[in-house]
């Protein structure tokens, strides 16, 4: 009898301990939205998750390391919420439209995630204190502009890139991307739509044929 429940007993601590683990990441985000990096103790997080220091012990050995659960759960979200938009479109110039429009539109939507994201990468350093998050472009978050790009060339609805300026026009994409990010965090009543049309257009020309 407790062989056969054990596997189903083993499944449902997985699940609590995942749902657990959600709960106190999520409770982060909102201390360091409140408080910032610096001043969002464990024990706050414990206090704003209704539980004790241990239980957040148990599932994360420090605070460093809860801290870098923050970007993780950040790119899963942000991974699921924007590549089926894009794979559902049938063009290049419509797939280079919805990246920015629900690029914009997730970083609006999660603004104290990209907050403490911010707070992490700007306040987290390594032992010879130089920002360990100050690392170079990463490949995974230029190369499907970088795809968008080449199919647009293949297509004609582009204009000629080359390798290199590819990863140009991809690093100005992203980079715009992301400067909209800080913008946000700076001016809370932002004109999101206004914003994203004009990051279109200037990339819909600056990409024709």
């Amino acid at each position: 009898m407790s062989k056969k429940n054990k596997p189903i007993n083993q499944k449902v601590m997985s699940f609590i301990e995942k749902a657990r683990r959600a709960q106190i990441v999520e409770c982060a985000i909102e201390t360091i939205a409140e408080v910032g990096y610096a001043q969002a103790s464990l024990g706050q997080i414990a206090k704003r998750a209704k539980i004790s220091k241990g239980v957040i012990s148990y599932h994360f050995a420090n605070k460093e390391e809860l801290m870098e659960q923050i970007p993780i759960e950040y790119y899963k979200a942000w991974h699921t919420y924007i590549f089926p938009r894009i794979e559902a479109q049938k063009s290049p110039k419509e797939m280079l439209r919805v990246y920015i429009e629900s690029n914009l539109t997730f970083i609006d939507q999660n603004r104290q995630h990209v907050f403490a994201v911010i707070e992490m990468i700007s306040n987290t350093r390594t032992a010879d204190g130089k920002l360990q998050f100050a690392a170079e472009h990463d490949e995974a978050i230029l190369l499907p502009i970088e795809n968008i790009l080449t199919l647009g060339m293949q297509e004609g609805v582009f204009r000629e890139f080359t390798k290199s300026s590819a990863r140009v026009m991809a690093l100005t994409i992203r980079s715009a991307v992301d400067g909209f990010t800080l913008e946000i965090t700076r001016k809370p009543h932002l004109d999101v739509q206004e914003y994203t049309r004009e990051l279109v257009t200037i990339f819909d020309k600056s990409t024709k044929k």
